[in-house]
């Protein structure tokens, strides 16, 4: 029997890992622990809420204490990280609390795998890692970090401590490097939810510099997928990647142009914007390693999109509420108001 711990269970990715999980896997025990931080929110777990084998922990991947707590009370045996501080914007500015989370909150739980003895720890990272990808070559596993943001670099550190904790104490672990995510509950300041919530509320997107960076798109159901058969097929000590591997690749101004016109906008409502520091031109990698253990990704990016905008569309209020708070400082400080 699986009883999960899994941390940042209240952001977008995790929330729908664990739905995902429920769905495919009634039985298994799942603990959602989550600090609850700007991103993290309850509402998208709303329909796990009542399921017995569910249950939420409010704490911090930091706070050893509270941490090891739930692992004693619960008889966790297996623990998905998806815990993070994630906006790159974000950490140009505020890089102190990503080495925080992603780097420190890291350490404590490999101290927690080591000293509880669990069975598996997979660690979700990021394609960021690797940096630029000059070429044709998309990033195999084994190859060389060079991250271009505090935030790539906090989740390097974090896969660096990992990888040494597999050497030196033989410990179950494991890495998934994915490409950029979309779908339900994702929090809008990141591009799609952002330039969709905007269009809808009638108001322009703002692209980065001449919007010619490169990104593989990977809807979230094709991730959670993913993330299972290395939970269960995965071998301890590797690293897989994993990506939608669009072909041809998207420029972001080429998928800003799809989504103006999914929501029948004209280009008008694209502006232009100074790029952010340090910004990556492309992101590329190889998923053969995933695909072996019998995984490839079901969704389309123009299904993708569609899902993902009519979402929006179905549920107003969950976007609303979160764009009427704190999100509106944010977004005046990071793009001068316009809109």
């Amino acid at each position: 029997m699986m009883r999960l711990l899994i941390t940042g269970g209240a952001g977008f990715i995790g929330s729908n890992f664990i739905h995902y999980l429920f769905n495919k896997y009634p039985d298994y025990r799942i603990i959602n622990y989550d600090k609850l931080t700007y991103a993290g929110n309850l509402e998208n777990l709303t329909a796990a809420s009542s399921n017995p084998h569910y249950q939420f922990v409010k704490g911090d991947i930091c706070d050893a204490k509270i941490l090891e707590e739930a692992i004693q009370n619960h008889q966790i045996n297996v623990i998905v990280n998806f815990a993070a501080e994630t906006h790159v914007d974000r950490s140009i500015t505020f890089a102190g609390d990503f080495i925080q989370t992603d780097v420190y909150g890291t350490y404590v739980l490999l101290e927690m795998v080591k000293k509880y003895k669990l069975e598996r720890f997979i660690q979700i990272g990021t394609d960021e890692v690797y940096g630029d990808r000059d070429g044709k070559n998309p990033a195999q596993e084994d190859d060389s970090l060079h991250p271009g943001s505090p935030y790539a670099a906090s989740k390097a550190g974090a896969d660096l401590q990992i990888l040494a904790a597999r050497r030196t104490y033989n410990l179950p672990v494991m890495i998934t490097r994915c490409t950029n995510n979309y779908g339900p509950y994702q929090y809008p300041e990141k591009m799609l939810p952002l330039f969709i919530t905007n269009l809808l509320e009638n108001k322009k997107v703002p692209v980065y510099g001449e919007g010619g960076q490169i990104r593989d798109w990977l809807y979230v159901s094709d991730h959670c997928s993913a993330i299972d058969h290395v939970l269960h097929q995965g071998i301890p000590g590797e690293i897989y990647n994993i990506g939608a591997n669009q072909n041809p690749e998207v420029s972001n101004l080429a998928l800003t142009r799809s989504i103006v016109k999914l929501l029948n906008k004209g280009e008008a409502f694209i502006e232009y914007v100074k790029d952010r520091p340090g910004h990556d031109r492309r992101y590329a990698v190889n998923c053969n390693k995933i695909k072996k253990l019998g995984w490839c990704p079901a969704v389309a990016l123009e299904e993708g999109l569609k899902n993902t905008i009519q979402w929006y569309q179905d549920n107003p209020r969950w976007w609303q509420k979160i764009k009427s708070g704190e999100f509106k400082q944010y977004y005046q400080k990071q793009y001068g108001g316009k809109s």
